[in-house]
């Protein structure tokens, strides 16, 4: 029986892992055992960060209504329980960017949950 020999299939699996290291520095960009372990952790950040994004975001978004908020004598706790109780259901993505875009639609959703506020009081 003539013998296997893997050397392509070895250079392809090498080549695979070089190339997702592409853009590290020094030998993690070109020593495969160096580029398998830098690749392998990247891929774990990755993972964890794709998480990490959303929360970032959430927050990043609260703080912009919070400060469009705070121009009309609220606080961001006390608006988002009046357009609750108001039957308004934006979720906060769409609420940050009227704040920061559309501010006469923006003041409109105060206007609306501080009536429902004193309204439930």
């Amino acid at each position: 029986m003539a013998r296997v020999k893997r050397g392509v299939t070895t250079h392809a699996r090498h080549k695979k892992v070089i190339d997702q290291a592409a853009g590290f520095r020094g030998r993690r960009k070109n020593t495969f055992r160096t580029a398998t372990q830098a690749v392998e952790k990247s891929l774990q950040y990755a993972y964890r960060d794709r998480r990490t994004k959303k929360r970032n975001f959430r927050a990043l978004w609260i703080q912009r209504i919070n400060a469009g908020v705070r121009l009309y004598g609220l606080t961001y706790g006390r608006f988002m329980h009046g357009l609750k109780l108001a039957g308004i259901e934006l979720d906060r993505k769409v609420l940050s960017d009227l704040a920061v875009r559309e501010e006469t639609a923006f003041k409109a959703l105060v206007d609306q949950a501080e009536a429902a506020l004193k309204k439930a009081a």
